[in-house]
């Protein structure tokens, strides 16, 4: 909502009672129910209104959520410049509580502005300005909503590893209570020096297969475990369907517990190899905490480098770091069924950009592209440089783009998704930084199965001389 006076006066001025009457000749004046809509955003075609009595309130659909844009009151009128132009709503127009409203059809109103009276010309530049504002509310609103949708992805994210280090360090202090108890046991009455030394080199050998090795397929993993019971079983070994998984996890196979087995007793045997899964067991949730905290940290690195955090606005970057630190949070939306293939020049220099702007196109540009494949597809980024600029192409193998409509993806509001979906503001941010902002090219090629944006950037820009524009979100 605005607060300056002398801006409220400019964007929603009132019609002089003359104007009103000479307005009057080209509608007609209706009533309206409390809650009725008079126009609905994405409308093909809507009126222009003047209020007369009572309140009308205009809405947009931002990142799922309706947003009050204004509320109009008595002498006021509401109807943008696109019905001028021919394009479809922008916004939705409510009733509160019983209003009255004179309605002017289009082509009467386009012969009201073609009378270019005082009243049509500052009708008109209150459209004009109108439409500006409600330009820059919408790309503030979409930063604002991306902010957010990136803010949900991480506090999963970080929650995950989390609750995983708490569990982790809750079952550690049972472990270690058991096997302190149970090595003691071993060393104080079961095993002579040769058998202790054969458990320990059978445990530093798991200990270095679980370092290294693969995660087993579970049809695999299931198959061996239940090998290794039926082995446990025939040496009279209890728990075996416990002992089992950790066995196989840590590589250990029935051969090689034949060959350790041979020169035990049945009962060392049993009481070593429980030794043996419980010390495995207590590394395996050190292991789990030691990972769980490493990915809250590698995430909340990620985070400061994405926004560049407590760094001058302008500088030196890695745009290789900026493209990994983006998909290090946007993580939560391409694990479970995006590939991403990257595909990075060796020795790319750096740049001197607005880093934090910069990651949001990167955002932008891999947002859409998991949105376009429904979640489900391939991410190839490609970088390289000659000429004094660096290329980065970002592309997917989604459904392409309409060639009716590339021509008008970064028009401002533009968007095929449904309403609340999209503002229609991304595309024209990312044209905004990399060209406006950057002085940059960005270029698009579409086709079924294979959609790609080619950024190029200079590279000699240098990072002692401010930029002379104005923020593009300003």
């Amino acid at each position: 909502m605005l607060h300056d006076p002398n801006q409220q006066a400019e964007l929603f001025p009132t019609l002089s009672d003359d104007e009103l009457e000479r307005l009057k000749q080209h509608g007609c004046e209706i009533q309206l129910a409390p809650g009725e809509v008079i126009f609905k955003e994405g409308d093909p075609t809507y009126h222009f209104y003047v209020l007369l009595e009572g309140q009308i309130q205009v809405t947009k659909q931002v990142g799922g959520e309706e947003r009050v844009v204004t509320v109009h009151q008595p002498g006021e009128f509401t109807g943008e410049i696109s019905m001028v132009t021919g394009e479809t709503a922008k916004a939705t127009g409510r009733s509160l509580g019983a209003s009255r409203v004179l309605k002017i059809e289009p082509e009467a109103f386009k012969q009201v502005l073609a009378e270019c009276s005082q009243g049509a010309a500052v009708i008109l530049a209150a459209m004009a300005r109108r439409s500006h504002d409600l330009e820059a509310q919408m790309r503030h609103q979409e930063k604002l909503a991306a902010l957010g949708r990136l803010s949900a992805g991480l506090a999963h994210e970080l929650n995950n590893p989390a609750a995983a280090g708490r569990r982790a360090a809750q079952q550690l202090h049972a472990a270690i209570s058991t096997v302190q108890s149970r090595l003691l046991h071993l060393c104080e009455e079961l095993f002579p020096d040769a058998e202790r030394q054969l458990l320990i080199d059978l445990q530093q050998e798991a200990i270095a297969y679980l370092a290294k090795a693969p995660r087993l397929d579970p049809l695999t993993q299931s198959d061996r475990e239940d090998a290794l019971t039926d082995w446990l079983d025939d040496h009279d070994v209890t728990d075996s369907w416990k002992l089992s998984p950790i066995l196989v996890s840590a590589g250990i196979s029935e051969d090689r517990l034949t060959e350790v087995a041979s020169q035990f007793s049945a009962e060392s045997l049993a009481e070593g190899l429980k030794w043996l899964t419980e010390t495995l067991s207590l590394i395996g949730l050190v292991n789990e905490v030691e990972q769980s905290t490493s990915r809250i940290s590698q995430l909340v690195k990620a985070i400061k480098s994405y926004t560049y955090m407590d760094q001058a606005p302008l500088q030196e970057v890695d745009i290789h770091e900026g493209l990994d630190n983006t998909l290090t949070i946007l993580h939560h939306k391409l694990k479970y069924g995006i590939t991403v293939n990257r595909q990075y020049t060796a020795d790319l220099p750096r740049v001197c950009v607005h880093g934090s702007e910069l990651n949001q196109v990167w955002t932008n540009l891999i947002d859409n592209a998991v949105y376009a494949m429904n979640g489900k597809g391939k991410i190839t980024i490609r970088t390289s440089y000659a000429n004094d600029r660096i290329q980065i192409e970002i592309s997917d193998n989604g459904p392409g783009i309409p060639p009716e409509i590339q021509s008008r993806i970064f028009e401002p509001f533009f968007t095929t998704k449904g309403v609340g979906e999209g503002s229609g503001l991304g595309l024209d941010i990312v044209h905004r930084i990399i060209v406006k902002r950057h002085k940059g090219e960005i270029r698009v090629t579409s086709k079924p199965g294979e959609t790609c944006f080619q950024i190029c950037l200079p590279i000699d820009r240098s990072c002692t001389q401010p930029c002379a524009e104005s923020h593009p979100e300003a």
